[in-house]
């Protein structure tokens, strides 16, 4: 196993190899850290005995020099535009171009092209016809089957067509890779799309338990990296959401499965993160797309085999749905008694209708959990993310009602009354989702539940392929009932959605 996988010919023969397995180019820049996927996918193959070089953000306006500076892989390019979809990494909601990109050092944008995946693997395929072109990553899984673009604004092929890459791996790609690699090892043809199946326990623990530095690759010296400070002292517990709401694209990604490690590796991953040399004693994310999935699911899994629901929480709670937190107290305990860890913060997003309703706690584990949380768990503020508070827009949104927000504000102010704390609680929201128009925005901004908090987190929302939301924005109308349903696509009057919002507070 090498410290850091090679991005350059001159590293390529400082470790004496002669050719190169797999050669991956990704729109980031290269952190060898769990929570990238270059990073994850390198780092898989290389324990399966291959050669994997990584061209981080590569230069595609010159003489192209970075695609073709470590010639040709024995087996296929890797091609991802990181760790974002370019264009939402580019645009903001209004259509306008980002000044900054988190993923570049020092945070300078333009470091890669729109439609990173396409524009990477057409110079790829022109430059080497004949070897294989494998994309992946989360812009070629959302972009897999035709799908509406909101920077078109229009239907958009297949990005197998617009690329003209060999095959696709859609979702999380640690298995697929490794079929992949096998089948042209062994003069196999390919298929043209690949899935990632959800992983057992031990196959996540053995991908987080492989040898990441959790570092930038030393080509980055003294330069900050953005989304590295964000992330570096998180630790990832579960993959997937059930939560199933219509404008996220993460169970189009990840799954509906909730894929959980083990405690050991959890711990494992830990104690190494106190190890690092900057390290104080914080970690600042034990989380996941939702944080308090941890170890759920269904009861009876081969109800859910047979289930088409796209959330087990909205219109309801599924009866068959394991929501126990117990598991993830136990957890919590332990990574708090690991020597060098004083704070184990919860930064990733919670579902409060998990342990909660409108009438209160669903269980002796769900006020434990959400006690363990406010305390011991956030840092001074508890973020969560209600969306809206009209019932039409939460509705289109697949969320639970406002109400249950009211309720888990008067839990929180007893925790905070009961411990002597003075903690926040922060809300979430998002204007131009449809079904919303000014009226609706009005009436959020007057609700009385929301006197005293801080206020300041809107999101102007955008459509991104493969969720519901994109189709009712796209169709006007929603296509789980075929009703209209309103929708602002004028770019000021969205913006004014937003704005009208901060004038009220």
């Amino acid at each position: 196993m090498t410290p850091f996988l090679p991005t350059s010919k001159k590293e390529v023969e400082a470790l004496g190899w002669d050719s190169i397995d797999v050669i991956l180019f990704t729109g980031d820049a290269y952190i060898d850290h769990p929570a990238f996927g270059a990073a994850v996918i390198a780092r898989v193959l290389e324990a399966e005995g291959y050669r994997v070089a990584v061209v981080p953000q590569p230069n595609w306006r010159d003489d192209l020099r970075d695609f073709r500076k470590l010639g040709v892989p024995r087996l296929f390019f890797g091609v991802t535009s990181g760790s974002m979809d370019s264009m939402v990494n580019h645009y903001t909601a209004a259509k306008r171009l980002r000044s900054d990109d988190a993923y570049t050092p020092e945070g300078r944008a333009g470091q890669r092209p729109d439609r990173a995946v396409t524009v990477y693997s057409t110079i790829l395929k022109k430059l080497y016809p004949d070897v294989p072109v494998v994309i992946g990553g989360i812009e070629a899984s959302l972009r897999r089957e035709r799908h509406y673009d909101y920077w078109e604004n229009r239907m958009m092929p297949p990005i197998l067509e617009t690329s003209g890459a060999d095959c696709l791996i859609a979702g999380m790609g640690e298995k697929p890779v490794v079929e992949i690699a096998h089948a042209i090892e062994n003069g196999e043809p390919l298929k043209k799309e690949y899935f990632g199946a959800p992983l057992t326990t031990e196959e996540l623990d053995r991908i987080y338990d492989l040898p990441y530095t959790r570092l930038p690759h030393p080509r980055y010296k003294g330069k900050r990296i953005p989304a590295y400070d964000m992330i570096k002292f998180s630790i990832t517990t579960h993959r997937g959401c059930f939560g199933g709401c219509n404008f996220c694209a993460i169970t189009a990604h990840q799954g509906k499965i909730i894929q959980s490690r083990s405690e050991e590796s959890i711990l494992r991953e830990v104690e190494a993160l106190t190890k690092l040399p900057d390290f104080r004693g914080t970690i600042t994310d034990l989380g996941a797309p939702t944080a308090n999935m941890y170890r759920m699911g269904g009861l009876d899994r081969t109800i859910c085999e047979k289930c088409r629901r796209t959330s087990c929480l909205f219109p309801n709670r599924c009866k068959n749905l394991n929501h126990d937190h117990t598991a993830l107290l136990n957890l919590y305990e332990k990574v708090l008694k690991v020597p060098g860890v004083k704070h184990a913060y919860i930064g990733s997003g919670i579902r409060y209708d998990l342990f909660l309703d409108e009438n209160g706690f669903l269980s002796e584990d769900g006020r434990r959990y959400f006690e363990e949380l406010v305390v011991n768990h956030t840092s001074g503020r508890l973020k969560v993310a209600p969306e809206h508070t009209e019932d039409q827009v939460l509705n289109a949104m697949a969320k639970p009602g406002f109400k249950l927000f009211e309720r888990l504000r008067l839990e929180f102010d007893k925790i905070n009354r009961k411990h002597n704390l003075k903690y926040q609680l922060v809300p979430y929201f998002m204007s131009g989702h449809p079904g919303c128009g000014m009226r609706e925005m009005d009436a959020l901004s007057r609700k009385e539940a929301l006197h005293g908090l801080y206020m300041d987190q809107v999101q102007d929302f955008t459509p991104t392929p493969m969720t519901v939301s994109t189709e009712m924005f796209h169709t006007g109308k929603d296509p789980r009932n075929g009703k209209p349903v309103f929708v602002e696509r004028d770019i000021l009057k969205k913006q004014q959605q937003k704005t009208f919002f901060f004038k009220k507070h």
